[in-house]
């Protein structure tokens, strides 16, 4: 790859394949980029070319060089769940802290997150105080999220 400054424009790479196809690429300093496709038979004329914004190029980008997967064994095989469970003005837990839940000890489920509507708490710890209306962002095993559903409501 070739990596030219255009002064005042951005910067044009250039790339010459093994098959001796040659592709441009002109990253201009506003983020526009436009793609070039030259003739083979001649290496200075231009095929086509046209403009791509910065999503467009993300794209595309991710495309060509995508990153590694992960194994497709996570949730579905692992049972994993993600809710959102209500802390009512019923809930025992109203006004105590997080950490009297012992919800990931009682249940294996673990509360990510506090949603509040003043504004959301993520990764709360054991001294953050709930409030009714709060509502909990929890993952775990459905059957540990339903159990801590059940604790949190006073079941």
């Amino acid at each position: 790859m070739k990596r030219t400054p255009l002064p005042g424009v951005g910067v044009q790479y250039d790339v010459t394949t093994r098959s001796g196809r040659r592709l441009s690429v002109v990253v201009h300093q506003d983020g526009r980029r436009f793609l070039g496709f030259y003739d083979p038979e001649d290496p200075d004329t231009c095929q086509a070319s046209f403009q791509l914004d910065s999503d467009e190029a993300a794209s595309l980008g991710a495309l060509i060089a995508p990153e590694p997967e992960a194994p497709d064994l996570a949730v579905g095989e692992l049972d994993l769940a993600t809710e959102r469970i209500p802390v009512t003005a019923k809930s025992p837990y109203r006004g105590r802290p997080l950490g009297d839940t012992r919800a990931r000890t009682r249940t294996g489920a673990s509360i990510v997150a506090v949603l509040r509507r003043t504004a959301p708490h993520p990764a709360p710890g054991p001294d953050f105080r709930l409030e009714a209306g709060d509502v909990l962002v929890v993952v775990g095993t459905r059957q540990g999220v339903e159990e801590l559903a059940q604790i949190i409501a006073g079941g």
